[in-house]
């Protein structure tokens, strides 16, 4: 990021009260902590969805697991291992069905949730007035009174957002594996069973490949190549499984009926791609919130759009080993014969895209776009990484076992959960079992890990008072009898020393 360094400035809510439940309808079971973020680095941001966090708009917050009525895990995929499962190649064939022959599915979707976070998350609005822009060249010595602190402008006041993120639904089948050989726990009883003096019964498609191999082999000596001559024993063992990349353009055939188009643009009202679309996209919106969510048409209107899917507290920064397109927020248009279809809000971070929402046309709900943008995303995610290494895994908001609906984040493999108290990644196979016999579960096994980022000393918190950035031990001096050293010690524990160290409390 060139120029001036540029800081998160965040006003944190406490967790006390409990909001209506978006999974279950609980109408005081919600309990989480929230930030009003008035902007936000992305390596900010990266951090703290690696502890848990989520971001609605502006509005950033954190469930309470072991308070909360349907506890909400942090998933995430491993996209450069990723294999689309039957039911995700399904949706693809759907897909190239309809752009080659312009064929709709009949019947309706196949009960996609599109939503992964529920709408009442916490208070609607900053209640004190911050400053949104940090200008300063660095922070010198903040462990010392004298240092030179830097001055801010002021700021208009911003709503919070709503609701958020997104997904798509899917069943997982794992591909069925031929045995080489037949188990021997008994013995088959006279006519009936397997002849166990015969080999073993191979599929038609195992032993064509095997004679076309063995044909090619054949030509090769024939034509005086130089080759070592095999002799399979088993099924083919050249069959590798065809990448995610492969299917996607098997359902794009060049002549077809329909042209789409996917249009990566970034959410900045200095774009000229982003205003250009910016009224036809908020109508899809509303028209996609009010036909699948049944929303009354004030609750989807041009402002609740913008502050929801447009105001991202994210700025958009650039990286000599980053991707082309830098980091922040953008929207993942999908045109479909000139018009936006579809909609993919999403966050591009060091190490991960991070989806948010994604809303669509109501006319083409039977093509489960919910699961096409999805495995659409994990795509781009790979191309992502091939520019940043490092940028390999795709944030799928939240999983939530309670609640059946939202299970379908689960199926996107291999996927790893967030434990809620050692926050380390655990794959999400060995999570299940726990989430069977209990809503909350701690994921780490071993029971001497601890948070590896836990405060270890409150006087290094970076808060920003009357325009002035300090450690809070010089603020509480400053503020003598001062009467928030514990929620600033809540707050700095939720988000851990490093960010603690780095993200500036507003304090009034």
């Amino acid at each position: 990021m060139a120029g001036n360094k540029s800081y998160t400035i965040v006003e944190y809510f406490g967790g006390d009260d409990g909001y209506r439940c978006g999974y279950c309808k609980n109408q005081t079971g919600n309990f989480s902590h929230g930030m009003w973020t008035h902007t936000m680095t992305v390596q900010d941001y990266q951090d703290l969805i690696d502890r848990g966090w989520r971001r609605s708009g502006k509005y950033v917050y954190k469930p309470i697991m072991n308070k909360t009525c349907c506890p909400q895990y942090t998933i995430r995929c491993h996209v450069l291992k990723f294999q689309p499962s039957k039911s995700h190649k399904k949706v693809l064939k759907k897909m190239s069905k309809f752009i080659s022959k312009g064929e709709l599915p009949k019947g309706q979707e196949d009960g996609e949730p599109m939503d992964s976070v529920c709408e009442d998350a916490g208070p609607r609005k900053p209640v004190k007035i911050c400053h949104s822009e940090l200008k300063c060249a660095a922070v010198t010595d903040l462990q010392k009174e004298a240092a030179e602190c830097p001055t801010i402008t002021d700021a208009q006041k911003k709503d919070e957002a709503d609701a958020a993120p997104t997904g798509s639904e899917t069943s997982r089948k794992d591909p069925v594996c031929v045995p080489d050989g037949r188990t021997t726990a008994a013995a088959p009883k006279p006519g009936t069973g397997a002849d166990t003096s015969r080999p073993p019964c191979r599929k038609a498609k195992d032993l064509r490949k095997e004679r076309r191999l063995q044909k090619e082999q054949t030509r090769q000596h024939a034509d005086g190549a130089s080759t070592t001559p095999t002799t399979p024993t088993g099924p083919t063992q050249t069959n590798q499984p065809k990448p995610l990349e492969d299917f996607m353009n098997e359902s794009l055939p060049e002549n077809s009926s329909h042209g789409l188009e996917v249009r990566l643009v970034p959410v900045s009202f200095e774009d000229p791609q982003f205003t250009a679309s910016y009224e036809q996209s908020a109508a899809l919106y509303a028209c996609y919130q009010m036909s699948i969510h049944g929303d009354d048409p004030s609750e989807c209107s041009e402002s609740e759009f913008r502050r929801f899917l447009c105001d991202s507290p994210l700025e958009a920064e650039y990286s000599p080993d980053g991707p082309e397109v830098g980091y922040g927020s953008f929207h993942q248009q999908y045109w479909l014969d000139g018009r936006i279809v579809a909609v993919g809000v999403i966050d591009i971070l060091p190490t991960c895209v991070s989806s948010v929402y994604l809303y669509y046309h109501p006319d083409f709900a039977s093509l489960s776009l919910g699961s096409y943008s999805a495995l659409r995303e994990i795509s781009f995610t790979r191309q992502l990484q091939k520019q940043s290494p490092k940028l390999s895994y795709y944030y799928l908001g939240f999983y939530i076992h309670s609640c059946p609906k939202m299970r379908y984040k689960g199926q996107y493999r291999p996927s790893d959960l967030l434990c809620p108290e050692t926050y380390a990644w655990v794959p999400i196979e060995r999570c299940l079992p726990q989430l069977e016999n209990s809503r909350y579960a701690r994921f780490n096994q071993d029971p001497d890990a601890g948070d590896s980022r836990l405060l270890k000393d409150i006087g290094l918190v970076l808060v920003l008072y009357r325009r002035t950035v300090m450690p809070y031990g010089v603020y509480a001096r400053k503020r003598k009898g001062s009467s928030d050293e514990a929620e600033v010690q809540q707050y700095a524990g939720l988000v851990g020393q490093d960010c603690a160290e780095r993200i500036l409390l507003y304090r009034a």
